[in-house]
């Protein structure tokens, strides 16, 4: 299992704290594939662009009306976080109820 997020993100590092097995990824340091942003992006559309955080209130109009997968490899920290990705290849978006539930966390 693999936790894309930020490791200074306190989100991310509860969900790598309740996941024992899993590997945090930090976005920043080491970029996430092409594949795993695209199917992401299917999976859940603009929901996956974090448009609240600090880094979308730095981005010009015109940067914010780009494509939203280009907009994400040129500021990965605009993703809403943390993107798990099980081994059996489901995504997981956020830290909530629904989604410790699905993953077995109490």
């Amino acid at each position: 299992m693999r936790i894309y997020g930020l490791k200074n993100c306190d989100t991310c590092r509860k969900a790598a704290k309740a996941l024992p097995g899993a590997e945090l990824v930090d976005i920043r340091a080491q970029p996430m594939g092409e594949e795993i942003r695209a199917k992401a992006y299917e999976a859940f559309g603009d929901a996956l662009l974090n448009t609240r955080s600090t880094t979308w209130r730095g981005l010009s109009e015109a940067e914010r009306a780009g494509a939203p997968l280009e907009l994400l490899a040129a500021h990965p920290a605009l993703m809403k976080r943390p993107l798990i990705v099980t081994d059996s290849d489901e995504m997981h978006l956020g830290w909530t109820k629904a989604v410790q539930a699905a993953l077995g966390v109490a």
